[in-house]
């Protein structure tokens, strides 16, 4: 049988540079909810939001898209273990397709700082964790230089092959709305994921697919923001723990694609992104982790500052489910009402 399903490899395998003799690896990924976010939409200056929800991937986050194809090279290539270093989704991924391929994983995470939904993941699709006494930033340095020590193939960002499978995202926004946005507003920490939804955008307008780009606008937490103060950060700190990261490996090619689109940085307080999150749950129904709100938080506060002109299509990048670090949910929400196990005592607290 056939392991390719719907995924992605299977749909755009044309686009990606792949070998045509690859097996795919796939959990079926893709192909994910790009929905209006009805309450952000202003009809009257003619601006349509939409969020383009990451968190309905197979392991919850955008990082199922470059992993199947990263994890599928791998496999194609021989190789028998995959390490990565993350702050939580990137190990998800990487430890459920390296399960799905009969591979090992070996994932180095920072001391305390992974949201506990996402470390679940990766322990349980059976990764190795290695947790170091450090951040991010360190664990990053660490396993690019692994190969040379280990056999173990890199799965980061920094492998090409994740930014080809991270790039059919924006094909499927382009292919649902026949157009590309005006704006596009995503969450950077390592800065993968904007660079690429460019490089999609950009190979689309390249083939005749797309007859204009969009503006790219790049949003970080304000103490993780190495591209709005344009330069590292030391010591990164947010509650998005998906981008507390002060070294983006992928700075060169997310500068390219902010200059290149027009767009820019924007870097906002913790508390506005978990502002934000709870707008999106309790307005749209929609239930992302901190760090995908944070695009949500940027946009707000745009549309106050009429920084989006009129007739504007808008996307949002929502890049990780909210039960990937339920702990944050839980500590900003009303504790359960306790009340006796009667009729009437659920009534008064109904009717309260």
């Amino acid at each position: 049988m056939s392991d390719s399903g719907a995924g992605l490899i299977s749909r755009y395998q044309a686009r990606l540079a792949l070998p045509t003799s690859v097996k795919p690896i796939s959990l079926q990924e893709g192909s994910t909810p790009l929905v209006c976010l009805n309450s952000l939409c202003d009809p009257e200056r003619g601006i349509v939001v939409y969020g383009k929800v990451e968190g309905a991937n197979p392991t919850g986050s955008f990082k199922d898209r470059g992993m199947t194809v990263a994890i599928t090279m791998a496999a194609h290539e021989g190789s028998e273990a995959v390490i990565c270093a993350s702050t939580g989704n990137t190990s998800a991924a990487a430890a459920a397709y390296a399960a799905r391929a009969g591979m090992k994983a070996f994932v180095v995470i920072p001391d305390g700082k992974i949201a506990l939904g996402k470390l679940a993941q990766a322990m349980m699709h059976g990764a190795r964790v290695i947790q170091i006494a450090g951040n991010f930033d360190e664990g990053m340095q660490i396993v690019k230089a692994m190969p040379d020590e280990a056999p173990v193939t890199l799965v980061n960002s920094v492998n090409p092959y994740r930014l080809q499978g991270q790039k059919t995202a924006a094909f499927e926004i382009v292919d649902s709305l026949g157009r590309a946005p005006d704006y596009h507003f995503l969450p950077v920490g390592n800065a993968g994921n904007i660079s690429a939804y460019w490089l999609g955008y950009s190979e689309y307008h390249q083939t005749g697919d797309l007859d204009k780009l969009p503006i790219m606008v790049g949003c970080q937490a304000a103490g993780a923001a190495p591209f709005v103060h344009g330069k590292i950060v030391a010591d990164p700190e947010t509650v998005a723990t998906a981008i507390r990261i002060g070294n983006p490996q992928s700075w060169d090619l997310a500068q390219a694609a902010r200059s290149e689109s027009g767009g820019w940085f924007v870097a906002h307080e913790d508390q506005l992104i978990l502002d934000a999150q709870q707008y999106l749950a309790q307005r749209e129904g929609i239930f992302c982790e901190p760090a995908s709100a944070v695009s949500v938080a940027a946009l707000i506060s745009a549309l106050r500052e009429s920084a989006i002109p009129d007739q504007s299509v808008v996307v949002c990048t929502l890049t990780g489910h909210g039960l990937k670090d339920p702990d944050t949910a839980i500590s900003q929400s009303p504790e359960p009402l306790r009340v006796a196990p009667t009729l009437g005592a659920v009534r008064d607290a109904i009717l309260r």
